[in-house]
């Protein structure tokens, strides 16, 4: 612009030089093209008053593009003091205004070989133009606290969905623009806390802060980028992962390149956290920055830095964002088309703790290998651990790999609570495209010591052993399902669960389901265990439809009775009519009397026991043996003297039931007596 203006200013000043009063210039052009902008419908009116020592000078234009940074303004103008800068030069400085834009100062050095020009606002941002005639095809600019919205255009050239929203930039950039040739922009651009996101909230940034040396170049059907430098510090997000860098430099290089209006090619990376992870290789996304292609290494000697800095995004899906974890850890992995092909993974005695003690893996070591294509053998081995409290050890894992999946080449068996856990089978599909990670196996539980269990998991000393068989187990869409029935052998009898299955058995809030069936259970023990007041005989019932929320009772239907089928003695504890009295919100239906007259016996003979609850929205719907009038028989007497319990409340708060079970097993029921 300022080669077609300066000899216009130039004839303007020498009319104004000669003699008499004041003088007005007027001009009107209808476009000018320069190599970095173009303007049209310019308009340019000096005011030189007579014997003046300056004039007033108004430009203005209806239209201003770079168009190759991608800038655009309308009805741009600028209004200045024109006055003789030396014997050659002319300076002018005013005020500038673009729509309804907020104004800035511009200020002008017109010379006969050099243009300077300073755009500035009230916040001390300044943004410097210098060119030079000797080098006509350069301009330098020089950047001081620029906010990063001003180079929102240049950004959208390289990536439209940007949208800066903070930060500030400053750096000395040269633009070479030759009549033929590409456009490129190049030179040191220091990043202040800048923030970004994108209209769908995908990827965002907050806080970014580095040092750079940039190369953009702009041909007509390509682009090219080179960036080296550092990052310092800032937060990421990208999808379902978060980055939380730290303030200690991380070496960055990055080249790309895009084809016409294709996505974008890396074929080189560098990403260095020297201390946590080392990552290189190379990339290539779609239009739309879908990842396509990948060739990547990387390399962490220490891993318990990844969880804070790199993975708490994609572990908070799992709800494990407090993992604990340790050792070292080398991979490399090679996508085409959107698909894996290859990966393989080097773990040196890596070991993971959950924070809320869910599980614990020891020692993990091996190279496990996964391949899309031709089967690949591999091997991974633990120490040990436990899960849920329950602790497992040693074992090695014989891995087999191809057509995407992996799994084990042969049967496995984990020591697990004087017995064992015994995998088959087990497939895993790794996550691809719009499909989750799934994975499938069957499993087996031989002779797993009840009492062990019991104390792992602070309940009262059961005794018995856990065995059966799980013909298979599913994971897939976030949800656990399990084939088959699972036997305890406990108090003499068994447990049967059935229908078990889990969902977001890795995330908050998981849900278990599951029914189960009671046969045979030795009352004398189970009331014994649980310090229930003593009951003989045998208990017979079912748990249907139990549904667990975050290890919460949210819905069943329990129905818990005496097995008629009984040979033996069927006698009840006078502590034990007290504790079912209080559970089944009984009520006293006799007088003082007769209740201290029972209080002579021991036990009471009785021939049947039934107690049912079915629970939803924290109420649960009592139940007994049958109807008593307004109440329900929970036992039915026998023998003299003959004693009943009957309840009367049918529908009990779900956490005072709670309460009444842990008072009767603490001794700490009230006697109800009929």
């Amino acid at each position: 612009m300022s080669r077609c203006i300066l000899p216009l200013l130039l004839l303007v000043c020498s009319a104004v030089a000669g003699p008499a009063g004041a003088r007005t210039l007027t001009a009107k052009i209808a476009a000018i093209d320069t190599a970095v902008a173009a303007l049209e419908g310019v308009e340019v009116r000096l005011e030189w008053p007579a014997d003046a020592d300056t004039g007033q000078l108004s430009v203005r234009a209806r239209r201003m593009a770079a168009v190759d940074l991608g800038y655009r303004f309308e009805h741009v103008s600028w209004r200045c003091p024109l006055r003789r800068n030396g014997t050659d030069g002319w300076r002018c400085d005013g005020e500038v205004r673009s729509g309804r834009n907020e104004p800035m100062r511009l200020s002008l050095d017109l010379a006969v070989a050099t243009t300077d020009a300073v755009l500035s606002n009230r916040d001390g941002s300044k943004f410097a133009l210098h060119r030079n005639a000797a080098a006509p095809d350069i301009t330098r600019l020089d950047l001081t606290r620029i906010p990063a919205a001003w180079a929102q255009a240049l950004v959208s050239q390289m990536w439209d969905a940007a949208n800066l929203t903070s930060g500030s930039l400053d750096g000395r950039l040269a633009i070479h623009a030759p009549e033929t040739g590409p456009l490129r922009v190049e030179g040191p651009l220091m990043v202040s806390r800048l923030g970004l996101d994108t209209p769908d909230g995908s990827i965002a940034a907050e806080g970014l802060t580095g040092r750079f040396a940039i190369d953009y170049r702009r041909f007509p059907q390509a682009s090219l980028i080179a960036v080296d430098g550092e990052l310092q510090g800032g937060e990421i997000l990208v999808g379902n992962g978060y980055l939380a860098l730290p303030a200690t430099p991380i070496a960055l290089s990055v080249a790309a390149s895009q084809q016409g209006s294709g996505g974008w090619r890396l074929p080189q990376i560098l990403w260095d956290d020297v201390d946590a992870l080392r990552i290189e290789g190379s990339l290539a996304f779609s239009p739309e920055l879908s990842l396509t292609d990948a060739d990547l290494r990387l390399r962490s000697p220490d891993i318990a830095p990844l969880r804070s800095r790199y993975l708490s995004g994609w572990l908070g899906l799992f709800g494990l964002t407090e993992l604990q974890m340790s050792g070292a850890l080398s991979a490399q992995a090679r996508m085409e088309g959107g698909r894996l092909l290859t990966a393989e993974a080097e773990l040196a005695d890596v070991s993971l703790r959950d924070a809320q003690d869910r599980f614990r893996f020891e020692g993990l070591n091996g190279a496990p290998r996964y391949s899309a294509g031709a089967p690949v053998d591999s091997e991974l081995s633990w120490r040990g651990g436990d899960l849920l409290g329950l602790p497992f050890g040693a074992a090695r894992f014989p891995l087999r790999s191809s057509d995407g999946a992996i799994g084990f080449s042969r049967d496995v068996a984990v020591p697990m609570l004087g017995g064992e856990l015994r995998f088959d089978d087990l497939t895993l599909h790794p996550s691809a495209g719009e499909r989750g990670m799934a994975f499938d196996f069957g499993l087996s539980l031989n002779k797993l010591d009840i009492g062990r269990l019991a104390q792992a998991l602070d309940w009262p000393p059961f005794k018995g052993e856990l065995s059966g068989r799980i013909p298979r187990v599913r994971y897939a869409d976030d949800r656990l399902d399990f084939d088959g029935v699972l036997t305890a052998h406990i108090f003499d009898g068994t447990v049967q669960v059935s229908g078990l299955a889990m969902e977001r058995p890795f995330g908050t809030a998981p849900t278990l389901s599951a029914d189960i069936a009671i046969d045979d259970l030795n009352l004398e023990s189970l009331t014994g265990v649980f310090g229930f007041g003593e009951i003989t005989g045998a208990l017979d019932g079912h748990i249907k439809d139990l549904r667990l929320v975050d290890w919460h009772p949210e819905t069943f239907d329990a129905d818990l009775r005496s097995d008629p089928s009984w040979k033996g003695r069927q006698r009840i504890s006078q502590r034990a009519v007290q504790d079912l009295s209080s559970v089944g919100g009984g009520e006293g239906l006799g007088s003082s009397l007769q209740a201290q007259a029972l209080k002579l016996f021991d036990d009471f003979g009785y021939r049947r026991i039934g107690i049912r609850c079915r629970l939803a929205q924290e109420v649960c719907e009592m139940d007994g043996l049958r109807s008593a009038g307004a109440g329900f028989i929970i036992v039915e007497g026998a023998g003299i003297p003959r004693l009943s319990v009957v309840g009367f409340n049918h529908r009990v708060d779900w956490p005072t039931l709670v309460e009444r079970l842990i008072a009767v097993t603490q001794g700490e029921s009230k006697p109800v007596f009929e």
